[in-house]
């Protein structure tokens, strides 16, 4: 795509069902979230269309507030953001969700201008099977219980700034070093509790932070499930992160588990586009 000089940005509050798709980020002959939006936008804008995404998520991981950026010309600020909006929501598939359409500043990027992210895990337990929550939880079976306060305790070591390489996908962590870039990152917040939706019981993990690594809340997710099993005991997730080493941790829970709830910015970064 030729340099060109944008007037502003067009920021899109996306939600997903991850189920169908193979991820946030476009693949040679799959299904992914990125495809089907870009084919929507340039059908709306008629162009070719840049995508940068706040947090790209993995295949069958669900949404409910990711955000996503696109430069646009000055031409294209006359468009109404309640026709955009329409548009749209018309030509994604029913398992995507335009949820806001926003205006930023040329140059914004939803991904480097956001300062936290936010997850949130549910986990299902005992051998009824989930009902309405069903591909939106992990089914641990069968297991009545988990000891949510033994999770939280083991939780609470995780908050801070710390080198995350145990609870990073191997190939990525390579990949990061070989680059030079770090795989520490700092958590704001990760708290396990019990919770009901939609009239059924859940164990939740609530995690927030600057950034992420791959498969670092599925990996903490497993790792805690370790500790609520009594497998092990709270204070071996500080043993695991000092290990800085993947074989070190638990499994990686399954995506379906998972949900992107929220991005934070800036106040007065983002606008109603009108």
């Amino acid at each position: 795509m030729e340099d060109v000089e944008y007037a502003a940005t067009l920021v899109l509050e996306l939600g997903y069902r991850g189920g169908l798709f193979s991820g946030f980020a476009e693949q040679e002959g799959r299904r992914t979230v990125a495809g089907e939006l870009r084919r929507a936008l340039q059908t709306v804008l008629h162009r070719e269309v840049e995508l940068v995404c706040a947090g790209r998520t993995d295949a069958g991981v669900h949404a409910v507030s990711q955000y996503v950026s696109v430069p646009v010309h000055a031409d294209e600020l006359s468009l109404s953001g309640r026709r955009l909006l329409a548009s749209l929501t018309a030509l994604v598939p029913d398992d995507m969700s335009v949820r806001r359409v926003l205006r930023a500043d040329a140059g914004f990027s939803a991904r480097f201008d956001a300062l936290g992210r936010s997850y949130r895990y549910r986990i299902s337990c005992g051998r009824a099977r989930p009902v309405l929550l069903w591909g939106h939880t992990w089914w641990l079976r069968p297991a009545a219980s988990l000891d949510v306060a033994a999770m939280n305790e083991a939780a609470s070591m995780l908050v801070g700034e710390h080198d995350f390489a145990s609870f990073c996908k191997v190939s990525s962590a390579r990949m990061l070093l070989e680059d030079g870039r770090s795989t520490s990152r700092y958590l704001e917040h990760v708290q396990v509790s019990n919770d009901v939706e939609m009239g059924e019981p859940v164990v939740v993990i609530d995690v927030r932070g600057n950034a992420f690594l791959h498969n670092m809340v599925r990996i903490m997710t497993g790792t805690l499930v370790e500790v609520g099993r009594g497998h092990r005991p709270p204070a071996w997730v500080a043993e695991v992160l000092a290990a800085k080493d993947r074989t070190a941790a638990g499994m990686t829970a399954p995506p379906e588990g998972l949900t992107f709830v929220g991005v934070s910015y800036p106040a007065g970064l983002l606008r109603t586009w009108d």
